[in-house]
């Protein structure tokens, strides 16, 4: 139970934030400088330059381009994975090659599983975002009427390479759209394990799975998510999982959710050792540090949770930030409490440290 007290030490703290925060002098960016269009810094501009020649040339009638970006990853399987997705995207806008590609190769795996892949997106396109309350039944029934296909071509995927995960992640994805039961869908899970053990898009799918909204209980998503965060190798986002898994508590609680409790205080310093691993460069990373710094806030780590913003930066264009209405001031006060009740206190110019003089702890 929050105590009676909770409100006045926000209010506080939010009028603090408001009359006296100086984001630079805790090695944060300036108010003026934050930004809410993205989670972080925008990709480089060769990295940018490389997406669109690809996407120019398959749509040009290439497809062997296509083929040769995916080959390019090896068994590299989660950034083969995301290789995947990229083109899933290219597809959505103009398929036409991916058409040909599968005339012209019909036995060849990557283009099968980019099929079913673009299969899924197609129907939860039809289907939309929302609950199931929340759809239009005949959305529901399209969605429901196009699933099919696509579980049979990642399973004929899965036929023609059989150690590719990839077919696999499809079939999660589906499996949890045609509310499979647990029975049923664990052999898709253990077939997915087997292939890649660390896969992320694979756990990400998974913890969807089994969270209450779909086919599972809050029990079933946080132990699933708990030894996601035991398994994790070093350098893998993996163990950031969990965060997504806090975020459906918060999502289907509210302020009641329980994500302040021992357990959850106990596991985020793993999570922080974690993606303190993960190569900077990872575009996973800055959506992941966001959720981080929200909940080591909510559980009273505020060092952690301060030295989360520093590495966010300016950036706030992402969860749980943009589920306010003004995610910049949702940003502000959330780094500016964590300056404010943090013992790191201040960053003087020559890199030392003293403690913050603000009573506003509690």
């Amino acid at each position: 139970m929050k105590s009676p007290f909770a409100a006045i030490h926000k209010a506080r703290a939010a009028r603090w934030v408001r009359t006296q925060f100086d984001p630079a002098a805790y090695g944060l960016a300036p108010l003026a400088q934050l930004d809410a269009r993205r989670p972080g810094p925008p990709l480089p501009a060769s990295r940018l330059r490389e997406m669109q020649a690809l996407a120019d040339t398959v749509w040009a009638g290439d497809w062997r381009a296509a083929a040769s970006y995916v080959a390019g990853a090896g068994e590299e399987w989660d950034q083969r994975w995301n290789r995947m997705e990229l083109l899933q995207e290219i597809a959505q806008q103009d398929g036409a090659w991916l058409d040909e590609w599968v005339r012209s190769e019909p036995r060849n795996s990557d283009a099968a599983t980019l099929r079913a892949e673009l299969l899924v997106h197609q129907a939860w396109e039809v289907r939309g975002a929302g609950y199931a309350n929340q759809v239009p039944s005949e959305r529901m029934r399209r969605f429901q009427q196009m699933l099919p296909a696509a579980m049979e071509a990642a399973q004929k995927a899965a036929e023609l390479a059989p150690r590719d995960p990839g077919p696999w992640v499809v079939m999660i994805t589906t499996a949890r759209a045609l509310k499979y039961r647990g029975m049923k869908f664990q052999p898709l899970w253990d077939g997915l394990v087997e292939r890649a053990p660390h896969h992320y898009s694979g756990h990400w799918q998974a913890l969807q799975y089994w969270c209450a909204k779909w086919c599972g209980s809050d029990k079933q998503m946080m132990d699933f998510a708990e030894r996601a965060v035991r398994n994790a190798p070093e350098g893998s986002p993996l163990a950031g999982i969990y965060l997504y898994a806090l975020s459906e508590l918060t999502e289907r609680h509210g302020v009641m959710a329980p994500v302040t409790t021992a357990k959850v205080k106990a596991l985020l310093p793993d999570v922080v050792r974690a993606l303190s691993q993960v190569p900077e460069d990872d575009e996973r990373l800055p959506r992941l540090r966001h959720l981080l710094a929200h909940y080591l806030g909510n559980i009273g780590d505020y060092d952690a949770a301060l030295e989360q913003f520093r590495l966010i930066g300016p950036w706030c264009g992402a969860e749980p930030w943009t589920s306010s209405d003004d995610p910049i001031a949702a940003f502000q006060l959330a780094r500016g409490t964590a300056a404010a009740k943090s013992a790191d206190g201040k960053q003087t110019t020559n890199g030392g440290k003293t403690r913050a003089d603000i009573h506003i702890r509690g």
